[in-house]
């Protein structure tokens, strides 16, 4: 890594606290952040693992970028996995209040400053990320990745899109291309990674948007649209991601 940036954990900084809730804040639209998992996990994830949790900071100290995941156990089958992102965070909560040894490490997160996105720091900060479980032990990490252009792309099944090729034959997207280029493998799509149910009334707050009727609708930032049930004032999201596993 250049001598610009450093990297340090949750453990060792533990005032940085508020600079990763900065960063998602600035990193996700509003419905992301609006997820009932991380609603209710999110505070357990920071304080129950900041080992797994870091920062990249400038020269100048500043944070740049953090990254997030959390241990779990998994038997190590495509049929064992959980459902998504929703499913791995909140078994990794389960599993460590049941006391079950973790054997693996699921990605959660990887959020840039703005001001710095572009700059080379994803595939950074994937490298940091494994290099971090393999000092905790670990020998397997698996991500439920959120590919970067699929907002652009909302009606194409994911199925289709996470298999999409460069003319080089590399991932057309160029998260799953990061991930692909650090060592990460395609396993499955997870269909319904993140589910956010909600009021008609939150999802117009959310998005800005009106939605006078039922149907699907393309949202700002969706990688799906949005399904709006009028009748019974409910809307609902479901988010695929893609499984992707890194050996370390």
């Amino acid at each position: 890594m250049s001598d610009k940036y450093r990297v340090v954990t949750l453990q060792k900084r533990p005032e940085l606290i508020d600079d990763i809730n900065e960063l998602h804040s600035l990193g996700w639209a509003q419905f992301m952040r609006e997820d009932p998992i991380s609603v209710k996990y999110w505070d357990k994830l920071l304080s129950w693992f900041p080992e797994y949790q870091y920062l990249l900071l400038d020269d100048q100290g500043a944070t740049v970028a953090c990254g997030n995941s959390i241990p779990f156990h998994w038997d190590g089958t495509e049929n064992g996995l959980p459902s998504g992102w929703d499913g791995v965070f909140e078994q990794g909560i389960l599993d460590n209040q049941n006391n079950i040894p973790p054997n693996k490490v699921s990605a959660l997160a990887i959020v840039i400053h703005p001001d710095f996105q572009g700059k080379g720091l994803s595939e950074i900060m994937v490298r940091e990320m494994k290099s971090l479980v393999k000092k905790n032990q670990f020998h397997q990490m698996i991500a439920p990745v959120r590919p970067s252009l699929k907002p652009k792309y909302p009606l194409i099944p994911m199925k289709e899109y996470a298999f999409w090729k460069r003319k080089d034959g590399k991932p057309f997207d160029p998260w799953l291309r990061t991930h692909h280029k650090t060592g990460g493998q395609i396993m499955c799509v997870a269909e319904k990674s993140m589910v956010i149910p909600a009021t008609i009334q939150q999802w117009e707050t959310w998005t800005g948007m009106a939605f006078p009727a039922s149907g699907k609708y393309v949202i700002l930032e969706g990688l799906v649209p949005l399904e709006i049930d009028y009748e019974k004032n409910y809307g609902i999201y479901v988010e695929p991601n893609v499984w992707m596993k890194h050996r370390l």
